[in-house]
């Protein structure tokens, strides 16, 4: 079996960026940048983001068998957590907050707002995106919301971050609920897919 390593393969994103927009918005053609109505969220923390994947699944035991006759699959749930540095980014705050975005628009240079006693179902579509010289990877979610949220602690000695867990859903027509895309760069991957008998 050829040697297939390499380390151009590995990945350190230089960059991480999210991107919201309306619920079921469709995601740009390929790697394009996002343009309206696609909002960038802001600066985030050093550590990019965490995504996750959690599956459950359950055994069907039965008579005859001391193991297993067949493995049901009850739940894949998607998921991204990230903590952005922008404290006072309008949909940012208006995420963490649980409010409609048009409550953050200042009439006087000021916002005043109730926070919600029952929770909101806000969705959005969501990008996100990480980069690595030329090579890039893109998870794009039309139906997502944000399920969990940090502590805020406004400090003296570093900057107030806003940290959210997204839980994302299929989207409309039942798109999925998460899309991958990865651009290879330069990299030359063919070996993994040889041709012919």
């Amino acid at each position: 079996m050829a040697d297939t390593r390499n380390a151009d393969l590995t990945y350190g994103a230089t960059d991480y960026l999210v991107y919201a927009a309306a619920l079921n918005t469709n995601a740009p053609v390929n790697f394009a940048d996002p343009t309206t109505p696609w909002v960038n969220l802001g600066w985030i923390t050093t550590e990019g983001g965490l995504f996750k994947i959690e599956e459950e699944s359950k055994d069907v035991e039965a008579a005859g068998s001391l193991e297993p006759i067949r493995t049901l699959m009850t739940k894949s749930v998607k998921s991204a957590q990230v903590t952005f540095l922008e404290g006072l980014n309008p949909f940012v705050r208006s995420l963490y907050d649980n409010v409609p975005l048009a409550t953050m628009e200042p009439t006087t240079g000021t916002v005043t707002y109730a926070l919600p006693d029952k929770p909101n179902d806000l969705r959005y579509s969501f990008i996100f995106d990480s980069m690595d010289g030329d090579k890039r990877m893109r998870l794009y979610m039309p139906n997502g919301k944000v399920t969990e949220r940090g502590d805020e602690q406004p400090q003296t000695s570093d900057v107030m971050s806003v940290q959210m867990t997204f839980k994302f859903y299929k989207g409309a027509a039942n798109a999925s609920a998460v899309k991958r895309s990865i651009d290879y760069g330069d990299v030359d991957v063919s070996s993994f897919f040889p041709t012919g008998p």
